[in-house]
C-alpha cells in the first residue's frame, strides 16, 4: 500500500521505518525543514518504563492547588477562555480515582516495556549512535511523605514485571555518587537498572536517514492544511490530503492509508473531520549544559522528585528538562521558569557544568487526561491515529511505531494493549496467537 504518515518526531519516524519494513511505499509529511525539530528536538533524555505513573492522580490535584500561583510551580495551570483545556481538564479529573489510575499505569507499562525492547532491536539492526547510557534511572526523593508514597508505586512496578526497587539514601548514593554531598537531605530512592538514556533527536534524524535510503520519501517544509473525506458510515474514508509544499504551491496527495503522528496538532487536524481526540499542548522546558567536570556530574540519569526534573547525561552535555505548563499552543520561553532549573542544576551538582551559558528550549507535550496515547484505528477505514504520548514519547515511540505498523498492515500488534478503535484481545487468547505466529 502506498501509506502518508504526518509528522516525523520519533513516533511519525519509527512510523514510517516499520511501514517500509513491512513493504509499503511511505511518504511522510513535516512542516519543519528535518527531522524530530519540535518536541523530540531536545526532552529529557529518558526511556522510562519505571516510572509510568499517570499526572493525573489523586496526589496531584493536591499538588496542583498548592502551586496555584507559583510562577516556578512543576505544574502549572494557566486557565484561558479555551474550550479545549477546559474539557481536558474536566476528563484529567475523571482520571485521578484509584480504580482508573491503576489501570493506566498498566497500559503505559505494557507499550513501554514492548517499546524498550523494540528499540533494541532497532538498535542492533541499524548500529544507531545516540549517546545512548544503558546504566539505569535513579529516583530519589527528598520529602519523606512523597517517599512513602513511592514504595507502593514501585510494588506495583515489580508486580507488572518492572524492576523498580527502592532503597534507602545510603543506597541512593551508591548508585549515583555524585549525590553524595546531598546525602543529609535525601530520604531515600528507587533505581530501575533495565531502564536508559539517549539523545532522542540525533536517534530520530539518524533513523530517518537510514529510512530514506530504504526508500520512505520525506517531505520537509511542507505544511498539512486539511484531511479531506469521502463517503459515510462503515464507507468513511480519507481520500487525500491538502498541502503547501516547500515552493508555497498547494497540492493535495492521495494514498492508500493516513497515519497522523503530529503530536499535540493533531486534535486540531482531527476535529473538522468529526474525531474530537482530547489531547492538550503540555509546554515543557529543558535546559543543556556543557559538563566541565565529568567526575562531579552524574553518570546514572536521574529523576529529582522535588522539582520534577530528570537528568541524563548525553556525552559531554548534561540535559535537565521538565516541569509543564498548560498555556495553549505558546512555546515562548518564559525566564523564571528556566532559571529554576538552572538554580537546581547548580545545587545538585555545583561544579558539573558551565551554568553562564545554558541552552533552553521548551516543546509541545500532547498529553491526554490519561497519560495513555491513541495508537489504533478512527471511524475512518484508511486512517490511523499514533499520536498523545505526552512526556513519553521517546519512552513509546519505537513500539509505538512498530504496532501502528502491524494495525496498518491488518495485523495485531503482540502486547496488551488497548489500542483504539479496536477490541481487547485477553492475554491468553494474545500468547496463544503469538505461539501460533511462531510454530
Amino acid at each position: 500500500m502506498k501509506v502518508i504518515v504526518l509528522g516525523s518526531g520519533i513516533v511519525g519516524t519509527a512510523s514510517a521505518w516499520f511501514l517500509r519494513k513491512a513493504g509499503h511505499q511511505v511518504t511522510v509529511l513535516e512542516r519543519q525543514p528535518g527531522a524530530a525539530m519540535e518536541t523530540s528536538f531536545a526532552n529529557g533524555g529518558q526511556i522510562s518504563v519505571s516510572h509510568a505513573e499517570p499526572w493525573a492522580n489523586p496526589g496531584t490535584l493536591l499538588k496542583i492547588v498548592k502551586w496555584l500561583g507559583r510562577e516556578d510551580a512543576p505544574l502549572l495551570l494557566r486557565l484561558r477562555w479555551d474550550r479545549q483545556q477546559w474539557a481536558w481538564c474536566l476528563r484529567f479529573l475523571r482520571e485521578c480515582t484509584a480504580g482508573r489510575v491503576a489501570d493506566n499505569i498498566r497500559q503505559i507499562v505494557a507499550i513501554a516495556e514492548y517499546s524498550r525492547q523494540t528499540l533494541h532491536a532497532v538498535r542492533a539492526e541499524t548500529g544507531i549512535s545516540y549517546d545512548a547510557l544503558q546504566r539505569g534511572i535513579l529516583h530519589f526523593y527528598t520529602d519523606e511523605r512523597e517517599f512513602r508514597k513511592s514504595l507502593h508505586a514501585a510494588a506495583l512496578m515489580r508486580e507488572l514485571g518492572c524492576p523498580r526497587n527502592s532503597l534507602d539514601a545510603d543506597g541512593v548514593v551508591s548508585v549515583e555518587p555524585a549525590l553524595r554531598h546531598l546525602r543529609h537531605k535525601i530520604v531515600g530512592g528507587d533505581f530501575t537498572a533495565t531502564d536508559e538514556s539517549g539523545d532522542v533527536h540525533q536517534f530520530s534524524t539518524a533513523l530517518a536517514a537510514r529510512a530514506a535510503a530504504a526508500g520512505v520519501d520525506f517531505r520537509f517544509n511542507t505544511t498539512v492544511t486539511r484531511l479531506l473525506a469521502e463517503g459515510g458510515g462503515t464507507c468513511a474514508r480519507i481520500k487525500g490530503v491538502e498541502i503547501i509544499d516547500a515552493q508555497g504551491r498547494h497540492e493535495l496527495l492521495c494514498a492508500d492509508a493516513y497515519v497522523v503522528a503530529a503530536g499535540s496538532f493533531s486534535a486540531p487536524l482531527l476535529k473538522p473531520l468529526g474525531i474530537a481526540l482530547p489531547i492538550y499542548p503540555g509546554k515543557g522546558y529543558s535546559a543543556t549544559y556543557r559538563i566541565v567536570d565529568g567526575n562531579a556530574a552524574p553518570t546514572v540519569s536521574l529523576t529529582d522528585d522535588g522539582c520534577k526534573l530528570v537528568f541524563s547525561r548525553l556525552g559531554n552535555r548534561l540535559r535537565v528538562a521538565g516541569t509543564c505548563e498548560l498555556n495553549g499552543y505558546t512555546r515562548e520561553l518564559n525566564d523564571t521558569r528556566c532559571d529554576a532549573i538552572t538554580r537546581r542544576v547548580r545545587e545538585l551538582f555545583p561544579d558539573a557544568c558551565d551554568y553562564d551559558n545554558p541552552v533552553y528550549w521548551s516543546g509541545l507535550r500532547p498529553l491526554t487526561p490519561s497519560n495513555v496515547p491513541y495508537i489504533g484505528k478512527t471511524k475512518f477505514g484508511n486512517l490511523f491515529l499514533n499520536t498523545g504520548h505526552g512526556t513519553l514519547g521517546w519512552t513509546m515511540g519505537c513500539g509505538s511505531g512498530r504496532a501502528i505498523a502491524d494495525i496498518v498492515s491488518g495485523r495485531r500488534p503482540e502486547v496488551d494493549f488497548v489500542f483504539t478503535g479496536m477490541p481487547r484481545v485477553s492475554p491468553a487468547r494474545r500468547i496463544q496467537t503469538s505461539m501460533a505466529r511462531t510454530s
